[in-house]
């Protein structure tokens, strides 16, 4: 079974985030915060197609170098754990071992790429979960990408539970993606995460989205000020 004994940096690309969190173009038009991005591509690329982005993670707070060492070790990880472990994905868009390194590692290139100027211009901020610092509604979508639900055995329900009110309090509409564990188990923190956020007064919903790489991945959860 694929698993990790922390959260790792591992970037994935705009368009991987298109099709994870369904964005249309009238998303785009929004204010966004991506949470926990890591070395992902969604900022550089969005940035440059006129979006107005912030991610944020607690690897921000690293120097560009330190995070390029971080991010080689990484992919070795992953990549053996996938090669491993390759009938808890599915081989479609991606078709190979080879091409998912080469798609993964263009994505962090384009991050790694972007992340002086972008810290510069305040696009990446170093923060975490559960605990932000932004102010109420100061963003209409915001996007939390294979943080959530997928490191379930690593972070608890309590922490589920005030990270998801969290990333409400900051934005109109909170959007997290997969809702599977590492091994590609349902996540057994999501009902009561659910069920916290309707007693919140919000409006949640189980979505089906045009993108599956973990096997059975397909869906993200959508959450909405009521």
């Amino acid at each position: 079974m694929f698993t990790l004994n922390k959260v790792v940096p591992w970037g994935r690309s705009f368009e991987e985030y298109q099709a994870m969190f369904a964005i249309s173009d009238a998303d785009l038009a929004g204010r966004i915060l991506g949470c926990g991005d890591g070395p992902a591509g969604f900022n550089a690329v969005g940035t440059r197609r006129g979006a107005t982005i912030i991610s944020c993670d607690p690897i921000y707070r690293w120097e560009a170098s330190d995070l390029r060492s971080r991010i080689d070790h990484t992919y070795a990880t992953v990549m053996e754990q996938t090669r491993q472990n390759q009938h808890e994905f599915v081989w479609g868009a991606i078709p190979s071992i080879e091409i998912l390194g080469q798609t993964r590692m263009a994505a962090m290139e384009l991050f790694l790429s972007d992340y002086p100027g972008g810290c510069a211009e305040g696009r990446y901020v170093a923060a975490e979960l559960p605990t932000l610092p932004f102010h109420d509604e100061q963003f209409d979508l915001a996007l939390c990408s294979h943080f959530l639900f997928l490191y379930s055995n690593q972070l608890d329900q309590a922490f589920h539970q005030a990270a998801v009110l969290e990333l409400c309090r900051v934005a109109r509409e909170v959007r997290v993606f997969p809702l599977l564990a590492l091994g590609g188990a349902p996540s057994p923190h999501l009902e009561g995460s659910i069920a916290r956020l309707r007693q919140a007064g919000l409006g949640v919903a189980i979505e089906r989205v045009p993108y599956e790489f973990q096997r059975g991945g397909n869906e993200m959860l959508r959450v909405r000020l009521s």
